[in-house]
């Protein structure tokens, strides 16, 4: 009951959280290119709509820091913390304590986690674990995740889904985060929607065909 309720629930307190795409994987993750340009397209988001950015590496001295495409955005000051990391899992303990630290306590301190990244059945499944376990939501965006193996990800997100997170799409989560047009991010935010209408379109035909 816990799990559909909190799936029948508007977004109140969103945060994203960008997983692992990193320069190594690049020739490796099935469609990594589209995990990028939808991660890229909710950072550029991130700043009219005003919510918090994690984002981690996985072993960065080996596997590369996040990737280029990426880095123009999180000097933002809405990147809260961008940590390196041994765990598979995001929720590290600087993670953690950045979360509870920069935690919007009028929305019953708890988080609408949105995670975008790799890979879906080990650091995206093992993150949205710890997060529903702390009592917050969690959102995987289906067009923004991805595995070396394809089939992975079909497995994973029915798995994710069974457990209580809501799998949806970017452009979903955008305006779900909107609400209304008189938004004061609207404007910018729709600007976005049309300037990356073909990325998103190749992204959902490539990732959500589940």
């Amino acid at each position: 009951m816990a799990a559909l309720a909190a799936r029948a629930t508007r977004i109140r307190n969103p945060a994203l959280f960008i997983c692992d795409i990193q320069e190594k994987f690049r020739d490796h993750i099935y469609e990594f290119s589209k995990v990028v340009s939808t991660s890229q397209k909710l950072l550029k988001a991130s700043s009219p709509l005003k919510i918090p950015v994690y984002v981690t590496t996985q072993n960065r001295t080996r596997l590369g820091d996040t990737v280029s495409e990426l880095q123009p955005y999180l000097s933002s000051n809405n990147v809260i913390a961008d940590v390196d990391k041994t765990l598979f899992s995001m929720i590290t303990p600087e993670v953690l304590t950045s979360l509870q630290n920069n935690n919007n306590t009028t929305s019953g301190s708890k988080v609408d986690a949105i995670l975008v990244g790799i890979e879906t059945h080990i650091c995206i499944t093992q993150t949205a674990l710890d997060l529903l376990e702390r009592g917050h939501r969690v959102y995987v965006l289906a067009d923004g995740v991805s595995s070396v193996n394809a089939e992975e990800r079909g497995v994973a997100l029915a798995r994710l889904r069974d457990i209580g997170v809501t799998v949806t799409t970017s452009e979903s989560i955008i305006f779900e985060i909107l609400q209304d047009s008189k938004n004061e991010g609207f404007k910018a935010v729709n600007s976005l929607v049309k300037e990356t209408k073909d990325d998103t379109r190749e992204a959902l035909k490539a990732l959500c065909n589940l």
